[in-house]
């Protein structure tokens, strides 16, 4: 439902979007929110009535519908904001424009318009004032021609008299034929964009559909995404489990580390040991009775530090398969959250572009 005919002469000049206001009419001071979200502000010319006018339309409520006079003045009251007073619908209409360079241009047209009407409108007088002045001619020539035809009456003084009337009709008629003609080729032009805007309605619909089975298809994506957010949920509180098997492992190390150090001092004792034992060997000849006990004892303590020692290489064995098995599992975590990280970040991405295409439908 649109406040312009569909075969009107009027046509848009400029076009914006801005939040619109009108003045609440019973405080003339507080605004009052007469769109819900930014809508289409035109400017149309009316070439049949030469008038200009400022319209808005919501769905199917028209919110304004202003006929610019020479008279009014658009105010800038902020950077984004500027106001207008219309005294034949008697209030106030604001605009809220999303930048000033909008406002800008939107309060440069308007002074352009009520230039072009006020031009309009002397253009009007002159022709008001002309056609008075003609008229008021023609009535003071009327008694004249009277006269002489009452006092002559001859017919070629008629026909003489005649003559500029009919001149008169046949240029009202042709000027009548011209506006016809315009007429029928605005309305030519009227259907011409009335079919495509039906096109265009089709092509909206059409791309609705496709956006609604677009939604499914993110929709679809979404459970698919959070069903394997899930798994890398399961994923990664294994490997926390391995982290806790690590972090005892790691504990086991270092008590093999620390027995495998008192294993060393232990056998540095029994070489001091075995060094007093030789000593005492070589020194005294008179114990040689006790040097066969001695070379047992010896050979007691030499097999002793061969155990030792297999027991010292399995056990700096089993350090460093424990430190190879840590540095695969580092490997490992490392990769597996590196890989969870882009999942994640895929995951963001997602989001973002399912909250923007919400937003946008």
């Amino acid at each position: 439902i649109s406040p312009v005919p569909p075969y009107s002469r009027e046509q848009p000049i400029f076009t914006t979007r801005a939040h619109v206001f009108q003045i609440d009419p019973s405080t003339k001071k507080n605004w009052v929110p007469a769109s819900k979200q930014a809508v289409t502000v035109s400017y149309f010319y009316d070439s049949t009535r030469n008038s200009y006018r400022i319209i808005s339309v919501d769905g199917a409520k028209v919110i304004i519908n202003s006929t610019i006079t020479p008279n009014m003045t658009f105010t800038k009251t902020s950077q984004k904001f500027g106001q207008w007073a219309d005294s034949r619908a008697n209030t106030v209409f604001g605009l809220g424009f999303p930048s000033e360079q909008q406002l800008t241009k939107f309060a440069e047209k308007f002074q352009e318009v009520k230039e072009a009407a006020k031009l309009a409108r002397d253009r009007s007088q002159e022709k008001i004032e002309t056609s008075s002045n003609h008229s008021q001619e023609s009535g003071r020539e009327t008694p004249s021609s009277t006269q002489a035809s009452s006092v002559n009456g001859t017919d070629d003084e008629k026909a003489s008299h005649s003559g500029p009337a009919e001149a008169h009709l046949k240029s009202e008629n042709d000027k009548l034929k011209i506006a016809l003609a315009q007429s029928s080729s605005n309305v030519k032009k009227w259907e011409t964009e009335l079919q495509s805007l039906r096109e265009s309605n089709a092509r909206l619909s059409t791309a609705l559909q496709e956006s609604a089975a677009s939604i499914e298809h993110w929709k679809k994506q979404f459970s698919a995404c959070k069903e394997e957010n899930d798994q890398l949920k399961g994923k990664i509180e294994e490997l926390e489990e391995q982290c806790n098997e690590i972090n005892k492992e790691k504990e086991r190390n270092a008590q093999l580390s620390r027995r495998l150090q008192e294993l060393e001092t232990e056998l540095q004792d029994k070489e001091l040991e075995l060094e007093e034992l030789r000593k005492q060997g070589e020194i005294i000849p008179e114990l040689m009775s006790e040097c066969e006990s001695v070379s047992e004892q010896l050979q007691a303590a030499e097999k002793k530090n061969k155990d030792l020692e297999e027991k010292v290489r399995t056990l700096r064995t089993e350090v460093e398969e424990s430190k190879h098995r840590q540095t695969n599992l580092k490997t490992e975590l490392k990769n597996f959250l590196d890989v969870l990280d882009g999942k994640i970040d895929e995951l963001h991405d997602f989001r973002q572009g399912l909250s923007k295409l919400g937003v946008d439908n």
